[in-house]
């Protein structure tokens, strides 16, 4: 998990095409989403997540690390805040 305070990393982050942002759903979208991508052949995958979603990308994590991907390791875990462009907090 990786979240970004510089928006120009997040509009790199967007055109690799290797995120999966982590809501309310059931873990096993997640993985799901991220074992796609795995895959197709992405190298790594980074989830993201705000607020009370953060539990669901760990997860998320855990369950690929543990269960589908036993060598995968996570490459680091950020905490940090984002830019918000939206005068509306909820978008």
């Amino acid at each position: 998990m990786r979240p970004y305070a510089d928006t120009s990393l997040i509009g790199d982050l967007f055109e690799r095409g290797n995120y999966v942002i982590v809501g309310a759903k059931p873990t096993m979208n997640y993985v799901v989403a991220c074992m796609t991508l795995f895959n197709e052949g992405v190298p790594g995958v980074t989830l993201r997540a705000r607020g009370r979603n953060v539990v669901n990308a760990v997860d998320t994590a855990e369950m690929l690390r543990k269960v589908f991907l036993r060598d995968a390791r996570v490459e680091s875990i950020s905490i940090g805040t984002d830019i918000r462009d939206s005068p509306d907090a909820n978008v």
